[in-house]
């Protein structure tokens, strides 16, 4: 079977769709499956596949694109007014006009990986292949919180309108949709209005194997040897509540000094962050890494680690430390309590709290036996629930069960 895994965002890329389509190629080429990946370049200066080294570059999309944009009807009231709507619209045409260059014509499945490929792909792909889509996160939540809460922008309600419609056309453009969890299933049920025989709930798998050898690999970071290491990794964004981290290790460091956090990731706020850090007189204590390949070292020298997102879905860096055996502080947003027994493989925080982060990161500093055993149990339970090949095989009946209703 030939077979297309494709995602609205540049890639490759750090971040968990693009280890979730590469780690889903090996396991569908090692069945004998053809698999390509494809997404946008970087800078969206390109659409390619990226295993074949295949691109059209946006600068030769820009006059169709363009003309299609100028013909169209729908959401003509929003567009030149709200600059979120001008932007998505502008990256989803060209996104669709790269793609159809690229061309859809051998693919007998297409597996996309958010709910903007999904409708983009839907409205060009050929009659006779089968779609299905994993979306691993709601976009819609994500947007409309920046541009209330972040950007503020005095024409946020459009853009909601817009998202809300795309969120829901995207969930129910393919045969069948993939969810991580519970939570967003029942976010796209209920908000969404998504039917709920479109959507299979079907967590995700982990090459455990591979990422314990990793955690072997040499690296030039050692940790100090009179601190415990608290770690985050991930992008650096307002929805990962990484400044409620910071704050929570500015009322620690007055309670204790046997510590040391490490932010691992880059994006958007890295600079804000990093000033934070200065007023409150955190540069001894926070050291930002940037963007690395080690993480798996970096875990196995570590303590703690921290996930105090406001939104947030199903991420493979809690995967990870849970792998690693670590225990973890995870907020309570999203689907992140799915992941977490709390008191037995980890601890549940309330999101944008730093107080009760700061408690509970002391509670387990100072309690060495229980914060060890909270890694233990939890690697314990993630190396049989995190099993890929369990998750490849559920992967495997959606694409059946998509397949037989294209052809039905």
């Amino acid at each position: 079977m030939k077979i297309l895994l494709a995602t609205f965002w540049p890639v490759p890329h750090v971040g968990g769709v693009w280890n979730y389509m590469q780690q889903l190629k090996a396991k569908l080429e090692s069945l004998g499956n053809e698999v390509d990946l494809l997404g946008y370049g970087e800078g969206n200066n390109y659409v390619h596949i990226v295993n074949e080294n295949r691109k059209i570059e946006k600068i030769k999309l820009l006059p169709n694109v363009n003309a299609k944009l100028n013909a169209r009807n729908n959401w003509s009231l929003y567009l030149n007014t709200d600059p979120f709507v001008n932007y998505y619209e502008f990256y989803r045409y060209l996104f669709e006009e790269g793609v159809t260059n690229l061309g859809l014509e051998k693919y007998d499945l297409i597996h996309t990986q958010d709910v903007i490929s999904t409708v983009c792909i839907n409205r060009i792909r050929p009659r006779r292949t089968a779609l299905v889509a994993s979306i691993h996160g709601c976009v819609a939540h994500e947007i409309k919180h920046s541009v209330t809460q972040d950007h503020k922008s005095p024409t946020a309600h459009l853009a909601c309108l817009y998202m809300d419609k795309l969120e829901h056309d995207g969930a129910t453009s393919a045969e069948v949709t993939i969810v991580a969890n519970e939570w967003l299933k029942n976010i796209l049920t209920s908000e969404f209005y998504v039917p709920n025989e479109q959507l299979k709930v079907h967590h995700y798998g982990y090459d455990t194997e591979a990422f314990l050898n990793r955690m072997k690999e040499k690296s030039p970071i050692q940790r100090p040897a009179d601190k415990k290491v608290i770690i985050y990794a991930g992008r650096l964004t307002e929805t990962k509540g990484v400044h409620h981290l910071l704050s929570a290790l500015s009322q620690l460091q007055s309670i204790r000094n046997d510590w040391v956090c490490w932010i691992v990731g880059d994006g958007v706020k890295l600079a804000e962050l990093q000033n934070q850090c200065k007023t409150l007189k955190l540069e001894n204590k926070v050291s930002f890494f940037g963007n690395r390949n080690d993480v798996p070292y970096l875990l196995s020298i570590s303590d703690i680690f921290v996930l105090p997102s406001l939104i947030e879905n199903q991420p493979l860096s809690v995967i990870e430390a849970q792998i690693a055996g670590k225990a973890v502080i995870i907020s309570d947003a999203g689907g992140l309590p799915e992941m977490v027994e709390h008191g037995m493989t980890g601890v549940i925080t309330p999101a944008g709290d730093p107080a009760m982060l700061c408690i509970n990161i002391n509670y387990l500093l100072e309690h060495d036996s229980y914060r060890e055993n909270l890694g233990l149990r939890a690697q314990k339970w993630g190396m049989d629930y995190w099993s890929m090949d369990k998750a490849f095989q559920n992967v495997l009946e959606v694409y059946k069960s998509a397949i037989s209703k294209k052809n039905f």
